[in-house]
């Protein structure tokens, strides 16, 4: 492995942060908006929601992407995703997802995104307008600019009809070539015409979610991948022997991933070999010094805690890291060495994390003077213990943290 003396850490900051979440109708999200900080840990019992929070920035995201409704369909259809508790009788039936995005500590420029889905209108069992009968349609999407206490609606759609304002605040009608399926905020791909919603896209696409990742035989994890220069790792973690090359070297500083990997397993080692065509890893342990052990040699809980490494400390880490119960699979002793890289790689980027593991949260609460909210049910719906309705936490609970 490169060593080499320990360079500053390079920190790049996001185009944008995430500053709140709202979502409503969700699954056990009946009308829920909270802040997100630059380290935010949720912790709480199994059935208490913590998921939905974590899939409605998810799926926030896919609306950048483009496959918003797909998404919502792959879930099980509107049926299954809309909130299934007690509602009003004139109460739409819909899904409503939004985001505030800021720039600068003083949030001097917001971008506030919201979108909001229902099912296909129908009459008489006739489907009016272009979908399938049970096929999520997107009713409602905005994009509001607010700076310096002055805002516009950059985007405006409803139901069908709608417009954007473009770089020279001039309408323009978003047209019928939008389908009632197809998001505005994917649909609008010119960057110089529409410079904010270019921003509040890019940003959102590049944000990070981290769960479940396969450690099974036929796991991407366990085979060596292309030696392509990768500076942040794929969600699935399918690049993460580059990842691990692209710091050892092309970076040249691996000090940072050989302190938590020896911080993890005490005297074991981390080998990159130089990549030819292929990228590669291994591990040497104490007790057998002069074998390597390879990927598909490794226990779950080590390949676990390895792509996890990948994600929170490799060369460039994405404006926004989702973890989703990382303690999966981890021996009791790691979730002190996972910890510390939590918070490590919180002053680098926004960390965002769900877990029912009170160890963790409590070990991230020392290493990174965070208190841990608390996500309960009451009434069958989520909620986060000191949230207040009008979206911040109660005084108390801010200076406790």
């Amino acid at each position: 492995m490169v060593m080499a003396q320990s360079r500053p850490v390079q920190i790049v900051q996001p185009m944008l942060v995430i500053k709140e979440v709202f979502a409503a109708g969700y699954r056990s999200l009946r009308h829920i908006r909270f802040p997100v900080e630059p380290l935010s840990v949720f912790v709480g019992a199994n059935g208490t929601g913590k998921t939905n929070l974590y899939r409605s920035l998810q799926l926030l995201q896919s609306a950048a992407a483009g496959t918003f409704t797909h998404d919502l369909a792959a879930e099980g259809g509107f049926d299954s995703v809309y909130w299934a508790g007690q509602r009003g009788a004139k109460e739409p039936v819909r899904v409503k997802l939004g985001v505030r995005l800021s720039a600068g500590a003083g949030g001097d420029y917001n971008l506030d995104y919201t979108i909001e889905t229902g099912l296909v209108q129908a009459a008489g069992g006739t489907v009016l307008g272009a979908g399938f009968r049970l096929e999520p349609q997107i009713k409602a999407e905005t994009l509001v600019y607010e700076a310096r206490q002055r805002a516009k609606r950059l985007l405006d759609r409803q139901g069908p009809r709608g417009h954007c304002l473009d770089e020279e605040g001039l309408k323009r009608p978003l047209g019928s070539e939008i389908l009632p399926s197809e998001t505005a905020l994917n649909s609008l791909q010119d960057a110089a015409a529409f410079p904010d919603l270019h921003l509040a896209r890019r940003t959102m696409l590049e944000w990070r979610f981290f769960h479940d990742f396969r450690t099974d035989a036929g796991s991407s994890l366990r085979r060596p991948c292309l030696a392509v220069t990768s500076p942040t790792l794929a969600s699935d973690g399918s690049n993460l022997a580059a990842v691990f090359a692209t710091l050892a070297h092309i970076r040249e500083d691996t000090l940072e991933l050989d302190q938590a990997f020896d911080d993890a397993f005490p005297g074991a080692r981390l080998v990159i070999p130089e990549p030819d065509r292929f990228a590669d890893f291994g591990v040497i342990f104490p007790d057998y010094p002069k074998r390597v052990f390879q990927p598909s040699e490794l226990s779950d809980g080590t390949l676990h805690f390895l792509a996890l490494a990948g994600a929170l400390l490799s060369y460039r880490l994405a404006p926004f890291i989702a973890l989703n119960e990382p303690e999966t699979s981890l021996h009791p002793d790691l979730l002190e060495p996972l910890a510390r890289m939590i918070v490590a790689a919180s002053k680098r980027t926004q960390v965002w994390l769900v877990t029912h593991s009170e160890p963790l949260a409590e070990a991230i609460a020392r290493h990174g003077g965070v208190s841990p909210r608390r996500v309960v049910k009451r009434k069958g719906e989520t909620w986060i213990d000191g949230l207040r309705l009008s979206g911040d936490f109660a005084e108390e609970d801010s200076e406790d943290a």
